[in-house]
């Protein structure tokens, strides 16, 4: 492997697991950059958080998506996950007067050890992280046991690999979807979001039969 492939890989690691300063840069760019602020925002949006709604995101980054998701359910609670203390201190930062009143808080925690949280969550969200989870149908079982009856969820893709196109998107969005199929999600729908490449979100809700 070669130094400039070596350099690479490392920087794309940061933004699977930021740490130290090359951690908060990463954050830095994920909470600034013009595709990724509409995603989160696109997402938030299809969502449809209703101002007392208890929502979870799980992969919070630093806060993009919990910013909007806050300014939502101003009556509700909105709690961020991530196994990141570097980019949950910029979340901190972003949602600094809603963590204030209670109504944002925040977890440092890898998804596959989710802690006891208090539920149950009318929605769900988690955007570009599902395919670094740990078995993710496992973790998505684990996220219904969290979400009410009928309660929504919505996992978002991007593919950031090199040479992605719409084909890669709605490869990712049909294995978003089996896995939520095989956790027991219902009413799945998807949606696309028209940046390059295109980003997928898969919706469903919880059925109302699970334990």
């Amino acid at each position: 492997m070669s130094i400039k492939q070596q350099v690479m890989r490392r920087g794309v690691r940061q933004f699977h697991r930021p740490t130290g300063a090359a951690g908060h840069l990463a954050g830095w760019v994920m909470g600034r950059r013009t595709s990724n602020v509409a995603r989160n925002r696109w997402a938030v949006h299809l969502l449809d958080v209703q101002p007392t709604d208890r929502v979870i995101e799980v992969g919070c980054g630093p806060g993009v998506a919990i910013f909007a998701l806050a300014a939502r359910a101003d009556q509700g609670l909105v709690v961020g996950v991530d196994h990141s203390p570097v980019v949950l201190a910029q979340a901190a930062r972003r949602n600094k007067t809603a963590i204030g009143t209670g109504r944002v808080c925040l977890v440092n925690a890898p998804v596959e050890r989710l802690p006891v949280l208090a539920g149950p969550f009318d929605a769900a969200l988690a955007v570009n992280t599902v395919g670094m989870w740990p078995d993710p149908p496992g973790r998505l079982v684990d996220l219904g046991r969290l979400l009410r009856p009928g309660g929504r969820i919505a996992l978002v893709s991007q593919p950031r690999c090199p040479g992605a196109t719409a084909a890669t998107t709605a490869a990712a969005a049909d294995e978003l979807a089996s896995g939520l199929v095989r956790a027991g999600f219902e009413q799945q729908r998807v949606e696309t979001l028209e940046l390059q490449p295109p980003v997928a979100c898969v919706l469903a809700t919880r059925g109302a039969d699970r334990e």
